[in-house]
């Protein structure tokens, strides 16, 4: 008979990579479509709202309080954005008053303007509602008014962050829950490569007949009857 033990390294190894096999294909799958990146561009593209050349020469009022500013001329007129310590704000060009949110039809104009650079992703507007729109396409639009830009999110981008979330181990959308689950990971993915570096370089074979479950196996019969 010849005995020989199984160290608990080798089985607490396995164990911790069989519960380990779930997120590191998660992990793997995800890395290679963040590094590929199909479609990403277009996905987190940002539509641009139409400008139009100044119809008569403007100068920039100069105000102390303005740390930046941007003059543009669109189809509902000429704009004035300013940045202040305080944020943005959105005046009208001319008499330099608070420029506040227009009505329904003026904002759908200014994004069908803005989508129609790109009428096979975004279709046409089915609806706006204040600054937010949707088309027929499934794209949901938009439209920051203080800095008149605007953001879109269709089905690929949501898709995408779908994918950042399980890269990330944002499967529960709890907050506290995912951290959690981040640092169980973490903790994990240690103690595989610490259960695993020992197993690489034999520190547990030296102690195999102290830690380890004995396993027996029969000689050959063919040195059973050499020995004979």
């Amino acid at each position: 008979m010849v005995t020989f033990r199984i160290p608990r390294t080798c089985s607490f190894h396995k164990i911790l990579g069989l519960i380990m096999l779930l997120p590191f294909i998660a992990w793997s799958a995800s890395a290679v479509f963040f590094l590929v990146r199909p479609g990403y561009d277009e996905a987190y593209e940002r539509p641009n709202v139409q400008q139009y050349p100044a119809q008569s020469a403007y100068t920039i009022p100069v105000n102390e309080n303005w740390l930046e500013t941007r003059y543009f001329n669109t189809v509902l007129g000429e704009h004035l954005i300013v940045r202040q310590l305080d944020g943005w704000r959105h005046l009208h060009a001319d008499s330099l008053q608070e420029w506040v949110l227009p009505s329904q039809a003026q904002v759908s104009l200014l994004l069908e303007e803005a989508i129609a650079a790109n009428a096979r992703r975004y279709g046409q507007l089915i609806s706006v509602d204040g600054n937010q729109a949707t088309t027929d396409t499934g794209v949901e639009l938009s439209l920051d008014w203080t800095t008149l830009s605007i953001s879109q999110s269709g089905r690929d981008s949501r898709w995408i962050d779908r994918i950042y979330s399980i890269h990330y181990l944002q499967w529960t959308g709890i907050e506290l829950i995912d951290n959690l689950l981040g640092l169980v990971g973490l903790f994990l993915l240690m103690t595989i490569t610490y259960t695993g570096s020992r197993l690489a370089i034999g520190l547990d074979a030296k102690r195999e007949p102290e830690n380890g479950a004995m396993v027996t196996q029969s000689e050959p019969l063919q040195s059973r009857s050499e020995t004979n």
